[in-house]
């Protein structure tokens, strides 16, 4: 088991191996100890319905509205419309601003950090936030599985320390590009997208927070 300094110490030799920019004093996340895993059941019903709601934000942002019913539908037959957040359901009742689409359109990346802590995609998948996910992919993770217990059944989730180790990467990563976007334009970071890990951490923190919207939670740096 790691302690918050050794986790610190891990991410920066990352970061630094990428020619990314450290900053010394960020703070540290909380012990193992202190932190609780939502279960995988849960996991895998938000990984599903992000899935599904990104499908329907992107028909909806591309002004093709022929097949988000399609995607509702997926929905039911998954068991998952009970697990939608504010902006997803607002997508599904027709009351969403065009901002709520632009929004859940990003959660393909929350979604691949589910799906990579559900033992889905391998550490190099998540360790390059420099290019989005691979969506062909992200899509068939769910549409090969007949129904959500087959989903369930090939998810594994990864131990709590290497959900921390990830998290804490991201958290440093996401430094990084706030300081350079916001504070140093000259600050290196690699190539590091911003929004990519923005969304990326946003998923990570959700699996250890006791918030139910990921929208919700505070992604301060």
């Amino acid at each position: 088991m790691k302690t918050p300094e050794e986790r610190k110490v891990l991410s920066e030799q990352i970061i630094q191996a990428k020619g990314i920019a450290i900053n010394a004093w960020l703070p540290m996340l909380p012990p193992r100890s202190e932190v609780t895993l939502k279960d995988t059941e849960t996991v895998c019903r938000r990984a599903i319905a992000a899935l599904l709601s990104t499908q329907v934000a992107l028909d909806i942002s591309n002004q093709n509205y022929g097949h988000v019913k399609f995607f509702i539908d997926l929905m039911k037959k998954y068991g998952v419309m009970d697990c939608l957040n504010t902006k997803e359901r607002n997508l599904v009742n027709g009351t969403f601003s065009n901002q709520d689409a632009a929004d859940v359109v990003w959660e393909y990346e929350c979604y691949w950090s589910l799906v990579w802590a559900l033992g889905l995609i391998a550490d190099t998948d998540m360790e390059d936030a420099g290019k989005i996910c691979d969506c062909q992919r992200a899509i068939r993770l769910v549409a090969e599985c007949s129904g959500f217990e087959a989903f369930l059944s090939k998810c594994q989730m990864r131990d709590i320390e290497e959900i921390l180790d990830m998290l804490d990467l991201y958290y440093r990563y996401h430094w990084a590009t706030v300081e350079k976007k916001w504070v140093n334009p000259d600050l290196p970071i690699g190539n590091l997208n911003e929004e990519i890990v923005f969304e990326r951490r946003r998923g990570l923190e959700w699996l250890i927070s006791d918030q139910e919207n990921w929208h919700d939670i505070s992604l301060d740096t």
